[in-house]
């Protein structure tokens, strides 16, 4: 069997000239990296016509069995194009941190995959190079502030910004600097987080345009004074030049699926950290190049999609008009209490165990949200007629349709039935979209809104330190933010271990911080971490380039 990479070798991709062709971009809007990857010139796109339908993918809470989000996302697109759709999609751009970690690459999978999918793993058009350059400006820039006087009064106890880089390093977490001598610097406690985690990544992806990206920088909070006042990047006067190094990175970049579909892939922060989704600049853009636009939003509907929905779609006036939450019937059994060695067996008992976990998702979209959904069931040769007909029956109970995809092995051909559901569902369901708060309510009551209404929570056990910085930040005037946490993909709950669809628990918010640039307050559940760390057997132990460059085992 070919693996990911090996398949994606064997496809002759098409010139980016032609993929532009097909998606209606003139050839002066095009900044090319080469033959098979280019920059989107926004303002020589052309006026805005008429946007075609959103459709977001999101899934299960992940497992070790995989669900196949980005690799359906991608073969959706494929499949709705071969039924005659113009069709465009919009994905986030992986991390280096795990493709060289545990996940490995995230360009899609099989036959449903983007390309060149080297590229896109690695370096692609530098974007994640320039915002971690960005956050690190602007922390050297901070420091020198103090360092040469601090005018502006800065607590250098109470700085909040860290450095960056795009790599899993648990060394990096805490650290100590400045060390050296008078000359070196402000000896004091510092850290890294992941680029993905970094703030930039944020604002970058919420920006609409040049101008919106400074005034979203210009608010970011560094640090506050002896008196307790916020510092932005503003105040050190870092936006100008930091805006310089993000200027062409803002632009969407254009690649191609192994089957021809147009595809976007721009920016990329993590759903378990960050908000989860692709930029708005990119997803607005699919909208304008085709009848549907189709987009993902990180791991599961409790992080991605509440995140898509309640900070992205706010923010960009976003209506998506149908949502695909996939699944996997291993997956579900790991759900229902199998071990991953215990999932090629047919076990109804287990499979109807785990299926609480799909059905609180499908019943999130439909309720909470008023969204009008499918499932999607990535088929393995393991799943038998009765586990398939146990999921459709539930399904069914909640008004939802379930439908096979075989997009892995088969392509667009094997999501040709997902894609007319999807188009119904665009065509004949009328959404009644709502969020799952209201911004003038508490930053207590968001929380416990999204725990209550989204996990299935009874609500919150706030911790006397993230009480007492809420209630600063609300005196500060950040109350009416959204709020974006921070909680591990692998359960509704705070506790990565508890699968399933638990009811009764509580979630812990043991602190909370601001994102002023982006736009909401980040609320840390559980012992979630903004620098991940590698696994004893990393995945870059098996990444290997032959003599003629050619890339293997990337994944």
């Amino acid at each position: 069997m070919l693996t990911d990479i090996e398949i994606a070798q064997s496809v002759q991709m098409k010139p980016i000239t032609e993929i532009a062709k097909t998606a209606g971009i003139p050839e002066e809007a095009l900044e090319q990296y080469g033959r098979y990857k280019a920059k989107i010139d926004l303002s020589k796109l052309g006026p805005a016509g008429r946007e075609g339908k959103l459709v977001l993918v999101t899934a299960i809470n992940p497992t070790p069995a995989g669900e196949g989000k980005t690799t359906t996302t991608i073969g959706l697109a494929d499949g709705m194009r071969r039924i005659g759709k113009k069709v465009t999609v919009a994905l986030r751009e992986p991390s280096l941190g795990p493709v060289f970690g545990i996940k490995g690459g995230a360009a899609g999978g099989g036959y449903a995959q983007v390309v060149p999918m080297e590229d896109i793993n690695l370096h692609f058009t530098g974007d994640f190079h320039a915002i971690g350059a960005a956050n690190n400006l602007l922390a050297a820039m901070l420091d020198n502030h103090i360092y040469q006087g601090n005018a502006l009064n800065i607590d250098p106890r109470r700085i909040t910004w860290k450095r960056c880089v795009d790599m899993n390093d648990r060394q990096l977490r805490f650290v100590a600097d400045g060390l050296g001598g008078r000359i070196n610097g402000v000896p004091r406690e510092d850290g890294y987080d992941i680029t993905v985690a970094s703030e930039i990544m944020a604002v970058f992806c919420l920006a609409t345009s040049v101008s919106d990206l400074k005034a979203r920088l210009s608010r970011i909070v560094v640090a506050y004074t002896y008196d307790e006042k916020p510092v932005t990047a503003g105040d050190l006067h870092a936006v100008g030049a930091m805006t310089a190094l993000l200027k062409d990175a803002l632009k969407p970049n254009l690649v191609q699926t192994l089957e021809g579909t147009p595809a976007l892939v721009h920016g990329g922060p993590f759903a378990n950290i960050a908000h989860g989704c692709n930029s708005v600049l990119a997803t607005k853009t699919a909208l304008r190049l085709g009848d549907y636009a189709i987009t993902e939003a990180g791991f599961g509907a409790d992080l991605g999609a509440e995140k898509f929905l309640d900070i992205k779609c706010r923010m960009a006036g976003l209506t998506p008009s149908a949502v695909v939450i996939v699944a996997t019937i291993r997956a579900l059994k790991m759900h229902g209490g199998l071990a991953k060695t215990e999932l090629a067996d047919e076990n109804l008992a287990a499979l109807e165990a785990g299926l609480p976990n799909l059905l609180r998702h499908v019943r999130n979209i439909k309720e909470v949200y008023g969204l009008p959904s499918v499932v999607a069931v990535n088929r393995f040769p393991t799943d038998t007629d009765a586990e398939i007909a146990c999921i459709i029956e539930k399904c069914k109970a909640l008004g939802v349709n379930v439908v096979l995809s075989d997009v892995w092995a088969k392509g667009g051909e094997g999501g040709e039935a997902l894609a007319r559901e999807v188009v119904r569902l665009c065509g004949e369901e009328t959404p009644d979209f709502r969020f799952s708060y209201e911004l003038d309510g508490t930053i207590e009551e968001k929380i416990t809104a999204i725990v209550t209404k989204v996990y299935g929570g009874s609500g919150v056990n706030i911790l006397p330190a993230a009480q007492k910085e809420i209630d600063r930040l609300t005196a500060l005037g950040f109350g009416g933010l959204p709020v974006c946490m921070a909680k591990t993909q692998y359960s509704f709950t705070d506790d990565k271990d508890i699968k399933g669809a638990p009811e009764g628990f509580t979630v812990t918010i043991r602190n909370v911080k601001v994102s002023a640039g982006a736009g909401f307050i980040v609320a840390l559940t559980g012992d979630i971490m903004t620098m991940p760390g590698l696994p004893k057997k990393p995945a870059a132990e098996n990444i290997d380039v032959d003599e003629n460059g050619v890339i293997s085992g990337l994944f």
